[in-house]
């Protein structure tokens, strides 16, 4: 027993440092002659099978030897074993071609636990919902639903499905839950926009006594960025600290990033100058990227040239941070010199798409429509649907009808059918009251069946979230909230206040127009947050388009009346409302 647990170990360590083709070959030929290959069971075997069909699998290429020529020794295989088949199947899972191993799951005569467990690996990887659903079934008629790994792994390929009640079911069934597991449903709840019940979960793990590591605060943390729940955020970060979890550098982004998006770069700021494990790029990176979406583009740039001066490589990512902090700053003239840098001897990093798109916004937004438009048209890359949005969205701010049309027809060519391109066209020419162009935009998105997308805006009080749609009466408090907006509405008119009525897409009244405008979701949240907050407490509210025109007047008005800072993170940036202005200096 010793003598073949020795040989075992030097054999595992001839195959591991097996690094050719030829290599393998060599020990293939030394079990033929010894015999050990014909063996019904045969460890040597399934080691030098396994080590030959996962050294491809991190390629990208098919055209690596080493996984065709697994399956050439599988097929040699007079009586193969389950142990055998999985050796294969899981080279195939993790290889170019995961849909390879869903096709060669069925030839195994006996499929065990570690079968179906690589199996569903590579139908998480294709997204194979259908396929995951098969491989559930056979785990249930093969009674091994109470392997751990398993029930992760399926955990773990139903919520990369997007089938998060599936996912949420098998966590409930299976009998006994690792750390993996639940981090398996709280990443999966993070990422598929069910951000409050992965922190529910992730607060549930905490209380049952289960210890946390890296990946479930990442997932947290996520989830809390999404939402921009900053008190979750703040338990959160205590929990990495209680565990010394800050000593992994992704969780310090993650933390960074967390701050960043819940309206607090300088918290976000604080974590970057104090933690104690070596920065990364992407930490630098965040941190920028947080300075550019909190509207403070002066320290992005120091940050920026602090980084040239301590001599640390800039990526692509760098300078899309950087540019993006120029554009919500209106920094223009600093924006177009970093882009003309870029691929100097300072930077050396390509140009990509984001980068054409980025510049193009930040010209846009100027009012600099001719150059933006010459750039889409020089550029070394191919423009993508986002670059002629970014010109659409600029000719609407500054009415030029022309070369609105213009973009318009590109996007069409394009094949773009996104409800935002109609609508912009829609703005421009309402603005015009043009409005047989507008009847027609609206006819194009029925023949289309383009919906636009609901607004929707939320706000943390208490610790929950309440989310609020435009003329939402849903709320407990709705009557409350409507009374405000009225008392607003007349507090704000007595300062000079004008309802933008040109962005009410629709040709009715003017006063059927404010009153639409009246009741968008956004003053909504905020009503209910003055009438919620204690004083003195920031109004914080969440939104998942951008904050329209006439909202933004608005609630600058509202910042000075009642003399409350608010907040509004849209899709885009923040926008920090405080004594009658904004953040954004106007410039969005």
């Amino acid at each position: 027993m010793y003598i073949m647990a020795y040989s075992l170990v030097m054999m595992d360590s001839i195959i591991q440092k097996c690094t050719t083709l030829s290599h393998i070959k060599q020990v293939q030929a030394h079990l033929l002659t010894t015999g050990q290959f014909n063996l019904p069971f045969s460890p040597f075997r399934t080691r030098l099978l396994e080590h030959c069909a996962l050294s491809s699998s991190s390629s990208s290429s098919s055209s690596s030897p080493h996984l065709p020529y697994a399956a050439h020794i599988h097929r040699h295989i007079p009586h193969a074993s389950t142990n055998d088949f999985n050796a294969l199947l899981r080279g195939l899972a993790r290889g170019p071609h995961p849909t390879h191993a869903l096709s060669f799951l069925p030839t195994i005569p006996q499929p065990d636990a570690l079968s179906f467990s690589f199996s569903l690996i590579a139908s998480a990887r294709v997204l194979a919902l259908s396929e995951t659903c098969q491989i559930h079934s056979h785990i249930l008629r093969r009674g091994c639903y109470a392997d751990m790994l398993l029930g992760t792994t399926l955990i773990d390929a139903y919520a990369k499905c997007s089938d998060l009640d599936s996912a949420q079911y098998v966590f409930d069934e299976i009998p006994l839950r690792d750390v993996a597991a639940w981090n398996a449903l709280i990443v999966g709840l993070a990422q598929g926009s069910k951000s409050n019940e992965a922190l529910d979960l992730f607060f549930r793990m905490r209380a049952e006594g289960v210890k946390i590591n890296e990946v479930s605060v990442l997932g947290s943390l996520a989830a809390c960025s999404q939402l921009g729940a900053l008190r979750a955020g703040e338990r959160v970060h205590a929990c990495v600290r209680k565990m010394n979890l800050d000593m992994n550098v992704q969780v310090c982004n993650a933390v960074i990033d967390m701050y960043a998006k819940c309206g607090f770069a300088d918290k976000g700021f604080g974590i970057f100058s104090t933690m104690t494990c070596g920065k990364s790029v992407v930490t630098w990176n965040t941190m920028i990227m947080a300075f550019a979406m909190n509207g403070n583009g002066c320290r992005a740039l120091e940050l920026f040239e602090e980084m040239g001066r301590r001599q640390i490589e800039m990526d692509s990512l760098t300078y899309l941070a950087v540019l993006c902090a120029c554009n919500h700053a209106g920094l223009v003239d600093e924006g177009v010199k970093l882009f003309d840098e870029m691929s100097s001897a300072r930077g050396g990093v390509s140009r990509n798409v984001k980068h054409y798109g980025s510049v193009v916004d930040l010209l846009g937004r100027a009012g600099r429509l001719d150059e933006a438009y010459r750039i889409i048209n020089t550029m070394s890359v191919v423009p993508d649907v986002v670059l002629w949005q970014s010109l659409l969205g600029a000719c609407k701010t500054y009415g030029n009808v022309e070369m609105a049309e213009t973009a318009s027809r590109k996007l069409v060519e394009m094949g773009s059918n996104s409800c935002g391109d109609f609508v912009l066209l829609s703005n421009v020419y309402a603005a015009q009251e043009r409005w047989e162009d507008v009847g027609r935009v609206r006819e194009a998105m029925k023949r289309r069946d383009v919906r636009k997308v609901p607004g929707f805006s939320y706000i943390e009080v208490g610790g929950l979230i309440h989310k609020f749609v435009n003329g939402d009466q849903s709320h407990p408090h709705w009557r409350e909230i409507y009374a405000k907006l009225d008392e607003i509405r007349f507090r704000i008119k007595a300062l000079g206040y004008v309802a933008e009525t040109s962005l009410v897409l629709h040709d009715i009244g003017e006063e059927d127009k404010e009153n639409a405008l009246c009741h968008h979701s956004e003053k909504l949240a905020v009503a209910f947050g003055l009438i919620s907050c204690s004083e003195g407490i920031p109004v914080r509210v969440n939104k998942n388009l951008r904050i329209c025109g006439d909202c933004h007047v608005a609630i600058k008005l509202i910042s000075k009346i009642y003399g409350r800072e608010i907040i509004v993170r849209d899709r885009a940036r923040f926008h920090r409302f405080k004594d009658g202005s904004c953040s954004c200096r106007d410039y969005w």
